[in-house]
């Protein structure tokens, strides 16, 4: 854990623990929905120097963490092919799979390749046109704008040896999911600044006024996830409920208008799975019609049984439960083999207890 003594704004964290403390006067449990925030807030000890009835759940906000065992072994299968040239994000590699990871298959002979973007996996089509190059489509909203642009690439480019794995989730309908749900003991939510700046407030104002529940888009160093608790708690002790802006040097109300463009003209909402989770409606996207072509999930089906998993991710993700309270944290689940995605991304909860406590 980091001493905040060492971060450079640590007058104004005082000042902002102080002014929480002077406000609270019962208990309230909030979530912070992204992964970047769960490891300020664990690097941080941000919740032990909140005052006692503030407590911090830790929200899906991990892309990797979210993405269903069935979508990892379709990509398995995919990478095995002679002909196929994988592409994926670093974190993806390790995640397990119902028997497998990306890391494995490529050990036993597949090309899986690391990337950085889409547009590096488009550079490999171009490079390699005798082979198949498939990119791993992950991520939130914050990534979907580069897997449109890339896929309006291929398609003026006419490349047909490229193609796409999806697995894009979207936020609000996950957050609809748990605030309705019968187990939920959230009271207020602490929103992605990085999803909002391309999406804007619109459906996260929808939201709070639907379930009567605070919302704060934030960012990510202990300052700004406290100012937004901090507003959070005056909303709640006042019986308001409306979304607002924490992190206006980023945030703009409508988005990102652009991105938001070219995911809709690639994409359209579906059901998805989420990992651990189950299937939340109209909380994925797909391949519109015009671009099926590049879908490389239609070429590949998961035929392993459903997964019997050790880890209880979904119950962490729902806020039901902490790192701790899993009896394989940081015995027979660690980085170094890990029963699940919150041990292995770089955005995974577990993995944030597991390094800073």
């Amino acid at each position: 854990m980091k001493h905040l003594t060492e971060y450079r704004d640590s007058q104004l964290i005082g000042q902002l623990l102080k002014m929480i403390a002077a406000r609270v006067s019962q208990p309230w449990v909030l979530m912070e929905v992204c992964g970047g925030q769960t490891h300020s807030i664990v690097k941080y000890g941000l919740e032990q120097l909140l005052p006692a009835g503030i407590e911090l759940l830790h929200g899906p906000g991990c892309p990797v963490c979210v993405t269903p065992a069935s979508t990892i072994d379709q990509a398995i299968s995919l990478a095995r092919r002679p002909q196929v040239l994988f592409c994926s994000y670093g974190d993806m590699l390790r995640v397990p799979g119902s028997g497998h990871s990306l890391l494995e298959a490529k050990a036993a002979g597949a090309d899986v390749r690391m990337v950085y973007s889409p547009l590096d996996a488009l550079a490999l089509a171009r490079d390699n046109p005798d082979r198949q190059i498939v990119f791993f489509a992950i991520g939130f909203e914050t990534t979907a704008p580069a897997t449109a642009i890339a896929l309006q690439t291929a398609r003026a480019q006419q490349l047909a040896n490229f193609s796409v794995l999806v697995a894009h989730f979207l936020v609000p309908p996950a957050l609809a999911s748990i605030a309705t749900a019968n187990s939920s003991r959230l009271q207020g939510l602490l929103a992605p600044g990085h999803v909002c700046a391309v999406t804007g407030m619109a459906e996260y104002q929808a939201l709070a006024a639907r379930y009567h529940l605070p919302i704060v888009i934030t960012g990510f160093e202990p300052a700004d996830i406290l100012q937004g608790i901090l507003q959070c708690v005056e909303q709640l002790e006042s019986g308001q409920a409306y979304a607002c802006n924490a992190y206006s040097r980023v945030v703009r109300d409508a988005g990102n208008s652009l991105a938001q463009e070219a995911v809709s003209t690639v994409f359209q909402t579906a059901d998805q799975e989420w990992r651990g989770i189950g299937i939340i409606e109209r909380s994925g996207l797909q391949l519109r019609a015009e671009y099926q072509q590049f879908d490389a999930g239609l070429a590949t089906t998961s035929n392993a049984p459903a997964a019997q998993e050790e880890c209880i991710s979904g119950a962490i993700m729902l806020g039901l439960k902490k790192p701790q309270q899993c009896p394989h944290f940081g015995t027979r689940c660690r980085p170094e083999h890990p029963l699940g995605a919150p041990m292995v991304s770089s955005e995974g909860v577990c993995a944030a207890y597991f390094q800073y406590h």
